[in-house]
């Protein structure tokens, strides 16, 4: 495939997240990405490392983030991604690991459910050694019949 995947290594604090939002922007854009579709991954990140920092980590600052993007095998619509996050914090059982209910409207707590919406694949486990480890991945989608925009992804030339 040609492109060198992106290797982060951030700590848990806020201040850290537009380094990330930074570097995996641009990192996607480097492949082809629409702009769309760029931003709906730079919020999956920034929802799932701000759950490291607030659940994992229970916002102790200083903890250790690793965040790896790579380009994955090319498939008949493209290049697709995977964003992997990995933190040493406190293990949340998997099964807790849910958004609260979209019918209790308030403030925060959509991080998972947006997560879900504009990724393809998620999956969370446990590391043995400890922490948590967050595989996203994302594809382009094949342009419908009568859209007229761009389709989703890298583009195919």
């Amino acid at each position: 495939m040609g492109h060198a995947g992106l290797k982060l290594e951030l700590t848990s604090d806020p201040g850290q997240l537009q380094k990330a939002r930074e570097g995996i922007e641009a990192w996607i854009r480097g492949i082809g990405w629409a702009p769309h579709d760029i931003a709906d991954m730079v919020l999956a990140v920034d929802e799932a490392l701000t759950n490291v920092i607030r659940h994992g980590y229970q916002g102790a600052t200083g903890q250790p983030i690793y965040v790896t993007v790579d380009a994955l095998a090319d498939r008949p619509t493209g290049v697709g991604v995977q964003i992997r996050i990995r933190d040493f914090g406190r293990q949340v059982p998997l099964d807790k690991i849910c958004g609260r209910d979209l019918e209790d409207i308030r403030p925060g707590g959509l991080g998972v459910h947006i997560i879900k919406s504009v990724m393809d694949f998620s999956e969370y486990r446990h590391i043995s050694d400890g922490g948590t480890e967050l595989v996203m991945r994302r594809y382009p989608r094949p342009k419908q019949e009568g859209d007229q925009a761009k389709p989703a992804g890298p583009d195919p030339e």
